[in-house]
């Protein structure tokens, strides 16, 4: 393997200070234009690249940071992980990208990766099952700040990016109400995770306030295969539901699993909505209708907390991102 071209190397070549070369890299005013060129000519001949390592070492800190997800793939995070991807290259930063398999040990073990690697700032959506936060604390009190995304710590104080969780579900059901439903199933994800707790809430609430002739039936589902057995034993009851209530796009792919094995057509035999990302209701015909979480929208708010934080901002935010309606042929 060819040596690594360094600074040493470069000041050796050209007779001067390795201190010089390092300026003329840096464009310091001290140096003359001849000496930059110099210096950039061989430093491109020889295929320069700065120690990023040693840099890290220097300055206790990196241009890289970190993003924990429970998934790299799939609804929500493809679209979030592209967001915060764009942005951090766009100002000169790289983004780590980790995932925790929804275990909480591995979620530990990447961000265990991310101090090793001297990460500038952390973005982490927490696994289903994470209880403990304190390492994520350790690390905002050593001036590394992270930033908690869409599944975020309960009565915590601490940066939290969400989306309008309240709002969301008021337009689904809002759009239930207004379509004639009166025999609703809302299927909800992880009761212990906030995120569910204020979807479920919401939920309640509005249809107590609204419209409380309507009868709901509530169910949990941690995940797919969970909303698609759900519907299939609902649906064996005598009063069968007249639309679905799906909180999220890993419930929506269930749910609509046992509606194509049932050979139900939406939305004469049943409605559905959900809230989503977008990309999963689209598949279906009739297109679903949803709610818009949008995981793009939240990485920009995300970094733009990030950005504010790595300049001095000590001040701890909760930011949301809007919800909207978008209308498809399923209610």
């Amino acid at each position: 393997m060819k040596p690594a071209a360094t600074l040493k190397k470069i000041s050796e070549s050209l007779g001067i200070s390795i201190s010089t070369v390092s300026r003329a890299l840096k464009n310091h005013p001290d140096i003359s234009e001849a000496t930059k060129k110099k210096v950039w000519d061989l430093s491109n001949l020889l295929d320069y690249e700065p120690n990023a390592n040693a840099i890290n070492l220097r300055t206790n800190h990196s241009k890289v940071l970190g993003l924990i997800v429970p998934v790299i793939s799939g609804y929500f995070y493809d679209s979030l992980i592209a967001s915060l991807e764009e942005e951090t290259r766009l100002h000169g930063y790289s983004l780590l990208i980790l995932q925790s398999g929804d275990d909480p040990m591995v979620e530990l073990n990447n961000l265990k990766l991310c101090k090793q690697n001297r990460v500038a700032g952390v973005f982490v959506s927490l696994s289903t099952n994470t209880v403990e936060i304190s390492p994520f604390k350790k690390l905002s009190d050593n001036d590394i700040p992270v930033i908690f995304l869409d599944k975020v710590p309960t009565d915590v104080d601490c940066n939290k990016i969400c989306v309008a969780d309240v709002a969301a579900t008021t337009l689904a059901a809002e759009a239930l109400v207004e379509a004639k439903k009166k025999n609703i199933l809302g299927l909800f994800g992880n009761s212990k995770m906030s995120i569910t707790q204020e979807r479920k809430a919401a939920f309640h609430q509005f249809f107590a306030i609204n419209a409380p002739k309507i009868k709901l039936q509530i169910a949990d589902a941690i995940n797919p295969m969970e909303a698609y057995q759900r519907t299939i034993d609902i649906w064996k009851q005598a009063k069968k539901p007249d639309a679905i209530f799906c909180m999220s796009d890993e419930i929506l792919t269930g749910v609509m699993k046992a509606v194509q094995q049932l050979k139900l057509q939406l939305p004469t035999d049943l409605g559905i909505i959900a809230i989503s990302n977008g990309f999963i209701p689209q598949l279906y015909y009739p297109e679903i209708t949803y709610t818009e979480t949008s995981g793009y929208k939240l990485g920009k708010l995300a970094y733009t907390r990030m950005v504010s934080c790595l300049a001095g901002s000590s001040f701890i935010q909760n930011l949301k991102v809007d919800a909207v309606l978008v209308r498809g042929g399923s209610l």
